[in-house]
């Protein structure tokens, strides 16, 4: 989350502006793996600049711009240990701050943080115990179960894929865990 804290009579503008104004982007960057979404903006309010005529979408106050944001397999996996412990995700934020008269010069301000990553927890299945993620504390078999009989019987074929899919991935972890220096982490090819 990004947050702006604007003094009384200040306001920044959201989209769309005319050109040489500069709206509130917020641009997050991470390594492979990590999927960013699009930021979620809270509701504008209308402003009228009497002395050029124009009507625009501003914030004021306390603007808070939230941006989701989520690991998948390259980053973070259910079948195999953390390839690191933390990340780190560079944030670029672009504003212009304004009042009835002036506006402030354009700003840019980039933070680079370092997030730390965290195992997932998975269901204790014997497929999924022993890669190094966390087990739950629940016996997940019934529901695989259910699951299972569930979808053999809208794909016949499909648990055949699954079986072969699931041997493929742990030959891969298994030629991972060989070629893996010995200093603790390695990363994903």
């Amino acid at each position: 989350m990004v947050r702006f804290e604007l003094e009384a009579g200040l306001h920044v503008y959201g989209e769309p502006v005319p050109e040489g104004m500069v709206p509130v982007r917020v641009d997050v960057r991470g390594p492979p793996g990590l999927v960013v979404q699009a930021p979620v903006l809270p509701p504008t309010t209308r402003h009228h600049l009497p002395e050029m005529d124009l009507t625009l979408p501003v914030w004021s106050g306390t603007v808070d711009v939230r941006v989701p944001f989520y690991p998948v397999g390259e980053l973070a996996s259910e079948t195999r240990p953390l390839d690191r412990a933390s990340t780190t995700l560079s944030v670029t934020v672009r504003y212009q701050a304004c009042d009835d008269r002036t506006c402030l010069l354009p700003r840019t301000e980039t933070f680079t943080l370092e997030l730390p990553l965290d195992v997932v927890d998975v269901p204790r299945l014997s497929i999924h115990m022993g890669h190094g993620q966390r087990e739950g504390q629940y016996d997940a078999f019934p529901h695989a179960r259910r699951l299972l009989r569930r979808k053999r019987r809208q794909a016949p074929l499909g648990f055949l894929r699954f079986l072969v899919k699931q041997a493929r991935l742990e030959r891969a972890a298994r030629k991972r865990a060989r070629i893996a220096p010995t200093g603790g982490s390695s990363s994903a090819g």
